[in-house]
């Protein structure tokens, strides 16, 4: 694994849960950790369970006993390390979004077809995919109960830049991000959006903001912000602190999209609704264990009804407590080490592929164009 800050700790914890819960059909081994600083690279990979380390992440590539490369660093590393491992015989599983650019994105893809046929996979972490109660609103939709969709509506509603104080991170960096909210936060909700919907965005209509200009360059990090001084010195903020779009579906439907790093309150409120012809449903990821449901042909009065997605026929769930006893934020990244494991054992693509994840830097190319030109609709 490459990087260890929040992703690669979560990561961390799901290469060391999954074979643990569930029955693996190839066993990880977490053979080494790579960063730039020797001392704190060694004491991660003590921390977090790896083997041993390394302070170039091209070692790892070489390496003979390294199979798998986990990529969990800032967006403008993401083309060179994917490319370079694949094209060594090493599957690859990316964070999201999978690069700064379009461009970026499409060599990556290019890349991973090249190494599918020789039998060597790459995935992109959209991990909220493995969300239990996101999966079963996937499975509803696919089983036909919503009929065809008319209404796509996706929020990712997060509070930590709101302090206009908190220190200047790698985050708010275009040249490490390649946007804010947008890429952050919005990619997430586009590729749910898109993958519970089974349909992709054709057209966008959008507007990008940002509220704080600069933030202070040093100060205090926790978690993703902290608090800069007020009297040190001061840096650019060179991407988003919001992002809203309307959208158009290929299969006719329409659709509204929000991130933002500034909804006093929402802590991460990731939400996917969906209305079709004979049913809605709407999730939450701050009430993550539940999805909620309207069927047409209840009792008029009857409203939406809440399903606790933790039943053993429920999506990932039987591996897991009783019934009632919830999952957490980490139990999707264990989901997805299960799903990729699995398929790089039995000779399929896991999804999503950098294929998939390519639509989704199509869309977010899109909307920076639309509102760079006055929110004119642009075509993805």
């Amino acid at each position: 694994m490459i990087g260890y800050a929040f992703m690669g700790a979560a990561h961390s914890h799901a290469w060391r849960t999954a074979p643990r819960f569930f029955d693996l059909p190839l066993a990880p081994h977490m053979t080494a950790l790579a960063g730039r600083d020797p001392e704190r690279v060694a004491a991660a990979a003590t921390k977090l369970g790896w083997d041993s380390s390394e302070t170039d992440w091209r070692r790892l590539i070489e390496r003979d006993d390294i199979d798998l490369i986990d990529i969990c660093v800032p967006g403008n590393l993401h083309a060179e390390i994917a490319i370079a491992a694949l094209e060594a015989g090493k599957h690859v599983l990316c964070e999201k979004p999978l690069a700064n650019s379009v461009e970026e994105a499409e060599q990556m893809t290019a890349a991973a077809e090249a190494a599918k046929a020789e039998g060597v996979y790459a995935m992109c972490g959209f991990s909220y995919r493995r969300t239990p109660a996101l999966s079963l609103a996937k499975r509803l939709v696919d089983s036909g109960a919503l009929g065809p969709i008319r209404h796509v509506r996706a929020q990712y509603l997060q509070d930590w830049l709101t302090d206009e104080n908190a220190p200047l991170t790698w985050r708010l960096d275009k040249s490490k991000s390649g946007s804010g909210s947008l890429g952050d936060i919005g990619a997430h909700i586009i590729d749910a959006a898109q993958w519970v919907a089974g349909s992709n965005v054709t057209g966008v209509s959008a507007m990008l903001e940002t509220f704080v200009k600069e933030r202070p360059v040093g100060g205090d990090f926790v978690g993703l912000g902290g608090h800069g001084g007020t009297d040190g010195p001061k840096g650019p903020v060179t991407v988003d602190d919001a992002a809203m779009f309307t959208a158009r579906f290929d299969d006719g439907a329409v659709g509204v999209f929000e991130a933002t790093r500034f909804a006093l309150g929402r802590k991460n409120a990731m939400r996917v609704e969906l209305n079709g012809t004979k049913a809605s449903l709407a999730f939450d990821f701050e009430d993550m264990n539940s999805l909620w449901f309207y069927d047409a042909s209840d009792e008029p009065n009857a409203g939406f009804r809440r399903i606790q997605a933790t039943e053993p026929e429920h999506p990932y769930t039987g591996n897991w407590w009783p019934v009632g006893h919830g999952l957490g934020y980490e139990h999707a990244f264990t989901h997805q080490v299960v799903d990729l494991v699995g398929a790089i054992a039995s000779g399929e693509q896991p999804t999503p592929s950098f294929a998939d994840a390519l639509r989704v830097q199509k869309v977010l190319a899109a909307v920076e164009a639309s509102a760079a030109d006055e929110s004119r609709w642009t075509e993805v």
